[in-house]
């Protein structure tokens, strides 16, 4: 199983990135997939997560409206579109994978497998 992360890198706040994670290894329609983050000194938390289906989807409040998570199950593939970034954004991004078929996005809570990060950075 894998789920590797890319697109991370230095950008300047107001700027924007895409991260993606690649998923293999496992039957990628079975599961949601969330994006969560660690700045330095600070726990893990979460940002967004999609449904299996890729129809619903939940952030939590701080990227509202700025980021935006989708997926292309024919590719095994979630992305996580971030606008408007602030410094505040700065952590390294995490995919993880949390089997259910829910129809409704929540909170990711106790995921399957985990990715390696990626390291997101925004100068002020």
């Amino acid at each position: 199983v894998q789920l590797v992360e890319s697109g991370g890198d230095l950008v300047q706040a107001g700027g924007s990135l895409r991260l993606s994670c690649a998923a293999s290894g496992f039957t990628f329609d079975d599961y949601a997939i969330g994006w969560f983050r660690q700045a330095p000194g600070k726990e893990r938390e979460f940002v967004a997560a999609i449904t299996w289906s890729g129809g619903s989807t939940y952030y939590v409040d701080s990227v509202k409206g700025r980021f935006t998570i989708s997926r292309d199950n024919g590719k095994n593939t979630v992305y996580l579109q971030m606008n408007s970034l602030k410094p505040g954004d700065t952590a390294v991004y995490y995919c993880a994978a949390k089997r259910g078929i829910l129809q409704v996005a929540v909170r990711l809570v106790d995921p399957n497998y985990w990715g390696q990060g990626t390291q997101v950075t925004v100068s002020s």
